[in-house]
């Protein structure tokens, strides 16, 4: 499930983006996509190629590739939207955080709580 008037483009700095063609209300669902699980193992594996900027740490030491648009949300310490992993469904859903104009990027912390301060990974842009 996608929220109609959700897109991908790509951004000035950032590669590609989610954004809306339509104003989001707060706490509204923007999408629910399946996973496919990978195993400790084969993560030891995608983590030494492209795919790891790609993929979610998942349960028990095992990693997910997202389908839909969840690969490519990008970060930032003050998202609009935030992510959540369901295990039993194998999904992952995405959910406004605040009120998103038309043509606004939508954006998720990588630390996993939408205001999360923890520095991530890679030089995160302003």
């Amino acid at each position: 499930m996608i929220l109609p008037g959700i897109f991908t483009a790509c951004t000035d700095d950032k590669g590609w983006g989610v954004f809306t063609a339509l104003p989001i209300a707060a706490d509204t669902l923007v999408e629910v996509s399946p996973v496919i699980i990978l195993s400790a193992e084969e993560k030891k594996l995608i983590d030494q190629t492209r795919l790891f900027n790609y993929i979610f740490d998942w349960q028990l030491d095992q990693c997910c590739m997202a389908m839909g648009y969840i690969p490519i949300y990008n970060h930032s310490y003050h998202s609009n939207s935030e992510y959540f992993q369901d295990y039993e469904t194998g999904t992952i859903s995405i959910r406004t955080v605040r009120d998103i104009a038309a043509g606004e990027e939508l954006t998720i912390n990588y630390n996993g709580d939408w205001d999360n301060q923890k520095p991530v990974w890679f030089e995160a842009l302003p």
